[in-house]
């Protein structure tokens, strides 16, 4: 892809300069070169101005802004403004609003506020983002395309209505197999036509009690959406086809399965907002996501904030050394960019309190400009050494959106499903080890690993069973629990016991489940003897060959097992019953890895996350201190350069509370390690 060519990391961001004077704009210019900006993206939600009626468009005001860009040295990411269509288009054409869950057709305002499925909407679409790739294709500053803006909206209008049962007819083919794969003789629902079906809302109440039809409508939606990017991301590539076309991600991921939608880009574009008070864990595996997006594919932060972040219900200024922090992360963990939401602070609007590189008083004297000057001589100075650099690891954990979905819509065994944080509980263990993890598809290729993670693995479909049980013959770790082996991708129960075709090579079949209240806990004692305390479910399961790691010592199942390994063929698998704390998955983590002989990239102390991107055979080491104190990392006896100093490091390196250092071995002049 184009975008594994650049010579440098993308730095900059979101750009508005059409709500500011040309004196500011120059100044601008002045700010961007001191700070080593060298991209911004814009007009993002610009289509009023851009197409003030139909088919007449005023790209004066663009062309100036871009010939002042390119005058200062600043390449720019073109965005088509249809993330937010003119109020002329929706008064219009008032089929391209959406009607909402409850049914009630919306009124033109909101961004993002169009059926997607809506033919008028495309076809204006289209025909703007043809006029942007003809004016501006052989533009010089010109990096590449962003179509729209988060996509996420769903839509429940007569058009999506028709949209849905064509997409239903095309999967099922006829009404008869509907019926078969949809369970409707439960509840008495079946359906003699297609024109039958209704769209799960909370008009019907299907949207939380229909949870065959909604996982379809997701998945309807997700198409449905892909046709709409596509509209527009095939004319740009058409017309620069060695440019990367992409849209940007909400952090609310959920909205959409991005497994199958960012393979229709050339680049995953993710939008990172951790709140201030998520674990450092949480926006790691966010990221590792999105390089599993693509197959393990460097990606975009197409945003992220430099201080405070308006939509967050507490608007918690970034302390010092937060942005890089948080910058140097995703570059770890995959980025090729790092690209800011807002090089400017608004004058108006819902997101006026959001920061900025530049606050609204135009100095170049604040704490948040000086960081970013700071991270952007930094990028500069690291160059093109890790774009399109790969992650290595030998551990995968399992995510996948059906699944996602499906858990969240089954009615039990608990109100608290939660399948991100699910992921999140046994991702940490290795994380903070500072072990590699990569995130897996259902499809992904195995072979390379040697321990797959797979919790909460409640839906069975491509083959998924099939070739677990195949990764622990062939000797394998898998590691999987609670709420997995229920169902097919239609949401239909298997017949026999959990965890269904993966009760051989976990050695044990599950009884029955107890849900816990949220204050409930159970203890349970390890075979070493400690008691540990678990909580949320509680499967009563009965061993089949496995050998039984930890037993209930509480409630009516005390004495059966809690956890298990079963060796199976010529490798192992592991069995959670339980949602057990750190405490015991840490000490999991620790013989799992022994055994599998993989340990943490180095030894360290204090709370720091390593990571390594590997490019051309050449490592760059990221070690990140998000602690208060003082921490170290131990090289051993081999000498890496510090990639931002120069300075050499080697044995046990000291790194300063809230620090980054980036290292890397030596090369020769033919790029290999020395």
């Amino acid at each position: 892809m184009a975008y594994t060519t650049k010579k440098y990391i993308l730095f900059g961001g979101d750009y508005n300069p059409n709500q500011w004077d040309e004196a500011t704009l120059r100044q601008d210019m002045i700010y961007f070169r001191e700070a080593k900006i060298n991209t911004v993206v814009l007009p993002v939600f610009s289509w009023a101005k851009l197409e003030p009626s139909e088919g007449q468009y005023n790209f004066g005001w663009l062309d100036h802004i871009l010939d002042v860009l390119e005058e200062n040295g600043i390449g720019y990411i073109l965005a088509t403004p249809t993330g937010a269509q003119p109020a002329w288009m929706s008064r219009k054409y008032p089929e391209i609003l959406p009607v909402d869950i409850e049914g009630r057709k919306r009124t033109h305002g909101m961004r993002v506020f169009f059926c997607y499925n809506s033919e008028k909407y495309r076809e204006r679409a289209a025909a703007i983002a043809a006029a942007m790739a003809q004016r501006y294709r052989n533009r010089k500053g010109l990096e590449g395309w962003h179509v729209a803006n988060e996509y996420g909206t769903s839509c429940y209008c007569e058009n999506c209505q028709k949209k849905f049962r064509d997409w239903l007819k095309r999967r099922y083919g006829t009404i008869e197999n509907l019926n078969a794969r949809w369970g409707t003789e439960f509840w008495g629902r079946t359906y003699y036509s297609f024109e039958e079906v209704m769209l799960p809302t909370k008009l019907n109440d299907d949207c939380q009690f229909f949870p065959a039809c909604e996982l379809d409508y997701q998945r309807f939606k997700t198409d449905s959406t892909i046709a709409c990017f596509e509209n527009e991301a095939k004319i740009l590539k058409a017309a620069t086809p060695d440019l990367p076309v992409y849209t940007n991600i909400s952090g609310y991921i959920k909205k959409l399965d991005q497994f199958k939608m960012v393979p229709c880009m050339d680049v995953a574009g993710w939008d990172n907002y951790p709140s201030p008070q998520d674990p450092r864990s949480l926006p790691a595996l966010k990221l590792d996501i999105m390089r599993a997006a693509r197959d393990g594919e460097s990606f975009y932060v197409a945003e992220q904030s430099p201080a405070q972040q308006n939509w967050q219900p507490y608007n918690k200024l970034k302390t010092p050394g937060e942005m890089r922090r948080i910058a140097y992360q995703g570059l770890a963990h995959g980025g090729d960019s790092s690209l800011f939401f807002q090089m400017r602070q608004s004058r108006y609007g819902q997101e006026k309190m959001h920061g900025a590189i530049i606050g609204r008083a135009g100095t170049d004297t604040t704490r948040t400009f000086r960081e970013a000057m700071q991270l952007g001589r930094e990028l500069e100075q690291l160059g093109a050494r890790f774009v399109g650099g790969r992650t290595k690891a030998k551990i995968g954990i399992l995510f996948d959106w059906d699944n996602w979905n499906a858990m969240e819509l089954c009615s039990g065994p608990s109100r608290d499903k939660d399948y991100l944080k699910e992921v999140l509980h046994l991702y940490e263990p290795f994380y903070y080890k500072n072990v590699p993890v990569d995130v897996l598809k259902y499809t992904s290729d195995f072979s390379e690993y040697r321990v797959i993670l797979a919790p909460c693995l409640y839906m069975l479909k491509d083959n998924i069973a099939e070739r677990l049980n195949r990764f622990v013959k062939e000797g394998g770790t898998l590691v999987t629990g609670y709420l997995s082996g229920y169902a097919d991708e239609n949401d239909r129960c298997e017949f026999g016991a959990y965890p269904g075709p993966l009760r051989k090579a976990a050695g044990i079949w599950v009884e029955e489940t107890d849900g816990l209240f949220p204050d409930e806990k159970v203890s349970v004692c390890t075979s070493e003897g400690i008691t540990v305390q678990a909580d949320f479910l509680c499967d009563v399961i009965h061993t089949e060959g496995a050998d039984p790691i930890a037993e209930y010592t509480s409630n009516f199942y005390a004495g059966t097992p809690a956890a298990t390994c079963n060796h199976y063929g010529k490798g192992k698998t592991y069995y959670l019953a339980t949602k057990f704390g750190r405490d015991f998955l840490d000490v999991l983590a620790e013989r799992i890895l022994r055994d599998a002989g993989l340990a943490p990239l180095f030894p360290t102390e204090g709370d720091v996350e390593l990571s390594c991107r590997e490019k051309e055979g050449i490592c760059t080491y990221f070690a990140i201190n998000f602690g208060r104190e003082r921490a170290c990392v131990d090289l051993a006896d081999k000498s890496y350069t510090e990639l931002l100093t120069g300075r050499e490091l080697t044995g046990n390196t000291p790194i300063e509370p809230g620090d980054v250092l980036v290292f890397g071995r030596k090369s020769n002049s033919e790029g290999e390690e020395v």
